[in-house]
């Protein structure tokens, strides 16, 4: 299903789960505005589609001892596509390594990292992301603080641009 094929049912649907994921059938039927069991229908085939990928819980990172985040620059020396595969393949490994994304630009990837404190970031950056095959160059960027954390997409961006479609 692309987003055009999504009803207004299923947009709104989609809205309110990405901002409580918690919220029961019953619940989420009466703000989309239909009864439960077709409500529960939807949900499944958004699911099934692949709209919907998984649940989860926002953690405070801080008060699980995760004090310092840091964002780090990497480039590659080669950019073929089995050397891109390699490294995806090596930041999915490392439990420091919360976001991957390979980027268009000056840089190849910017990961997001999370650590206890700053030495361990250190120990993962000396010991493993600066020797790894491949790896030419990081820049590390130590996060001060967080001003805007919003998980999905703006709902409302869609559909006002569907409505200028329309």
């Amino acid at each position: 299903m692309a987003s055009t094929r999504l009803d207004p049912i299923d947009r709104k649907i989609l809205a309110e789960l990405q901002a409580d994921g918690r919220m029961t059938n019953v619940e989420l039927a009466k703000r989309v505005g239909i009864s439960a069991p077709p409500c529960l229908r939807r949900v499944r085939t958004l699911e099934e589609a692949g709209y919907i990928k998984g649940y989860h819980a926002e953690v405070d990172a801080r008060e699980l001892g995760f004090e310092v985040q840091v964002f780090a620059s990497v480039g590659l020396a080669s950019q073929a596509e089995a050397d891109l595969t390699a490294f995806e393949d090596r930041c999915r490994a490392w439990p420091l390594v919360r976001e991957c994304h390979m980027l268009n630009g000056e840089v190849d990837f910017i990961l997001k990292c999370a650590a206890p404190d700053l030495s361990s970031f250190q120990r993962f950056l000396t010991g493993e992301l600066l020797t790894t095959p491949n790896v030419a160059s990081v820049k590390t960027s130590l996060v001060i603080r967080g001003a805007k954390d919003e998980p999905g997409v703006p709902f409302d961006v869609l559909e006002e641009r569907l409505a200028s479609t329309a």
